[in-house]
């Protein structure tokens, strides 16, 4: 089936970001304008959710409803609460500030697994943080105070975008990869074990180059009801262009389709039956293809 897919809002300044379907509308964010935002389908309209958001870029909500942003300017992940204020997760590993939260997810148990590479564009305030040596996955929970902690996950990955847990998770899936970077772009596969670490990963795809140059990999991710990964990725700079790809568990490319935006960031699963796919994207727009033959993965 072919995904056609129209502008449903923007064109904002700066990328957007983060997908999060709350179950009657899409939330997305417009990450250098500093805005969530909301977009209704049944009246077609866009209304803002929370300003000055820190650069917010993923978005995802938890088991109980709660919602948490990766607030790339703040360095820190940040839970939005009902009355518009917001409250800081953990911000430390180790006794030291990481990087920029990126994209993230929340599992059942409500722990908080999130990206966090590092950004050419500084966070807000004095540059007296340094970085960590290491841009991973990492991973915030409640200890047994029910006090926040972060952890990390990953230890292999150079800068990783996006990722996912699979429906039963088991699997934890990450592109790992910058563009600019002379570093492999994949998109991989970790076992998750039963105390949260993961074992080695399986690549389950790889981006190249060709004579125009590098090719961009995956920026975002989200699983479907079969529990297939359905990935944006690409660019109009070299390669095939920007695509969704739709790929089984074990890496096989089940669909491609052409995505009339550039630099897509960002996709998830919305509508009243999780059979709209959304796309954000570099040219600051949201995106919708009605009816995509696939459901989005209702996982709480």
């Amino acid at each position: 089936m072919t995904m056609t897919f129209e502008r449903v809002a923007g064109p904002y300044q700066g990328l957007t970001g983060g997908l999060a379907w709350d179950g009657t509308a899409m939330l997305f964010s417009a990450v250098m304008e500093e805005l969530v935002l909301r977009f209704d389908p049944s009246s077609g309209k866009t209304a803002e959710f929370r300003r000055w958001s820190g650069r917010t870029n993923g978005l995802a909500f938890g088991p109980k409803g709660e919602l948490y942003g990766g607030q790339e300017g703040g360095r820190r992940v940040c839970q939005f609460l009902p009355d518009g204020s917001g409250a800081v997760t953990a911000l430390r590993l180790d006794g030291h500030i990481h990087n920029h939260p990126s994209d993230l997810t929340v599992d059942r148990a409500g722990r908080i697994w999130f990206t966090d590479p590092k950004h050419e564009l500084y966070a807000f305030g004095p540059q007296i943080f340094p970085y960590l040596d290491h841009q991973s996955v990492l991973r915030i929970e409640r200890d047994a105070n029910k006090t926040w902690k972060m952890v990390r996950v990953t230890h292999d990955t150079v800068s990783p975008r996006a990722l996912a847990l699979s429906p039963d998770e088991k699997t934890l899936y990450v592109a790992d990869g910058n563009i600019k970077q002379a570093a492999p772009r994949d998109l991989r596969a970790y076992a998750v074990h039963a105390d949260g670490s993961v074992g080695a990963p399986r690549v389950l795809a790889s981006f190249g180059e060709d004579y125009y140059g590098v090719h961009r990999g995956i920026e975002g991710m989200c699983i479907d009801s079969d529990g297939n990964i359905v990935a944006v990725a690409g660019s109009a700079q070299a390669g095939p262009g920007p695509l969704v790809c739709v790929y089984s568990p074990s890496g096989t490319v089940l669909e491609t389709h052409a995505l009339p935006c550039d630099n897509p960031m960002r996709c998830a699963f919305g509508d009243a039956d999780l059979d709209s796919l959304y796309v954000t994207s570099g040219d600051g727009s949201l995106y919708r293809a009605r009816k995509v033959g696939r459901k989005g993965l209702k996982r709480f």
